[in-house]
């Protein structure tokens, strides 16, 4: 039996045909023969109940769960079928307004979910914008300021982020995929030819620089055994200079290249260190020897003979030559001391020498025998000025005598300080 009142809503005529009060009026749903009339009213009753059963879950579903629109219209085309072909007795107009509040919740729904899926759209456009964005920027750095493998790494991982929104439930419209695409690729494409045109490049480069370098150690070996220390120590500073000039090659190439070069650079100068070594053994004894003679040379300062200065100092230089190298760090310190010792008693000896130059004595006996001469001839000018009373005539002859007069008096001091150096 029903447990609804959906019983109250049929009756049973007497020929046992069943039928249902609807707005409309009554209409013929259906018998059940054999059936008294309660368990033919019962019967179509219960199908009722289950169709408004199924109308009521399938409301519950659209409104609260996540059942899609798409699920939900499929749902309920079914359920206006079963509806409209329904022999069933109970409440119609209550199903009815169940069935139109299904479709208007269906209808909200919708709305609800196109608003969702805009949004999400436009989400979906705003990802792809900045993976393509970052494309487009990895893509015009300028080729000298890329860090290729960073930036290569980057561009796959953008790759794979694409990919991912591709999968996801949110979908683009085509127009707007496509063009984003066309970016996206476009940025690729220019970042992976630039990439390839820099490793050319640099391939070439490497090549270029393995070659010279390979240049470099085939002479810096050669120069490895060398014993003319100086030049050869000089080529390999030049050689040096070069190495840094030409570039870098592959670092395999670049290390094994540098492992030889440097090898034949410290071979030779282990070498020549070994020899300075000896040598600086020997040239601290000499430093020592000339250290000796120039405190006996300094010992000639001040110079009171000239000639025994010069004397005494020759015979140091010849001690100063025979002694040999001293050390380079003190090559300058003692050779400037020397030479001031020189440098002084060359100067003593220039000095002397112009004192007791004869030909400078005559000159001075020269000038003073001219100037004795126009300095009697000017006394006779004074006379006869004097003489004539002429007082501008006494006064320019009285200049003009002691001019000449202060003048020999210098000239016979020159000359008695060239006659007593003699």
């Amino acid at each position: 039996m029903s447990t609804s009142n959906a019983a109250t809503f049929g009756r049973v005529a007497d020929d046992g045909i069943v039928y249902v009060r609807t707005p409309d009026g009554e209409r013929e749903v259906g018998s059940y023969p054999g059936q008294p009339p309660e368990e033919a009213l019962a019967y179509f009753a219960r199908k009722y109940d289950e169709l408004m059963a199924s109308a009521s879950l399938l409301l519950q579903r659209v409104t609260q769960t996540d059942l899609s629109t798409q699920d939900g219209y499929e749902s309920l085309k079914a359920l206006r079928q079963q509806v409209s072909e329904a022999r069933v007795v109970g409440d119609l107009a209550s199903l009815d307004s169940t069935v139109e509040n299904i479709a208007t919740a269906l209808k909200a729904k919708s709305q609800v979910e196109g608003e969702r899926r805009a949004e999400a759209k436009k989400e979906a456009i705003a990802q792809r914008e900045k993976l393509v964005a970052e494309a487009e920027g990895i893509a015009a750095q300028p080729v000298e300021k890329v860090q290729w493998k960073q930036s290569t790494a980057r561009m796959r991982e953008l790759l794979d982020e694409w990919k991912t929104l591709q999968r996801g439930k949110t979908r683009l419209d085509k127009p707007v995929e496509n063009e984003l695409w066309q970016r996206f690729a476009s940025a690729r494409n220019g970042f992976d030819k630039a990439r390839r045109s820099h490793f050319a490049q640099l391939d070439e480069q490497h090549a270029s620089a393995k070659q010279e370098k390979q240049r470099l150690v085939v002479e810096a070996e050669k120069l490895a055994t060398s014993k003319d220390w100086g030049p050869t120590a000089s080529a390999f500073k030049r050689l040096m200079g070069e190495w840094r000039q030409a570039g870098r090659a592959s670092r395999s190439d670049d290390d094994a290249l540098w492992k030889r070069f440097k090898t034949a650079q410290d071979s030779f100068f282990a070498a020549k260190d070994e020899v300075v070594a000896a040598e600086n053994v020997e040239f601290e004894a000499n430093l020592k020897v000339k250290e000796g003679l120039l405190t006996e040379a300094q010992a000639l300062l001040p110079i009171k003979d000239v000639a025994e200065a010069k004397s005494r100092l020759r015979t140091i230089q010849d001690k100063w030559d025979a002694a040999g190298k001293v050390p380079r760090k003190d090559i300058q310190r003692i050779e400037r001391s020397m030479k001031k010792v020189e440098d002084s008693i060359r100067d003593a000896d220039e000095a002397r020498w112009k004192k007791t130059d004869p030909e400078l004595s005559a000159r001075a006996n020269s000038m003073v025998t001219q100037l004795e001469s126009a300095v009697e001839s000017l006394k006779a000018d004074l006379a006869k000025a004097q003489a004539s009373g002429d007082e501008k005539k006494i006064t320019a002859a009285q200049e003009a005598l002691d001019a000449r007069q202060v003048w020999l008096d210098q000239a016979r001091k020159a000359a008695t300080d060239a006659e007593g150096g003699r």
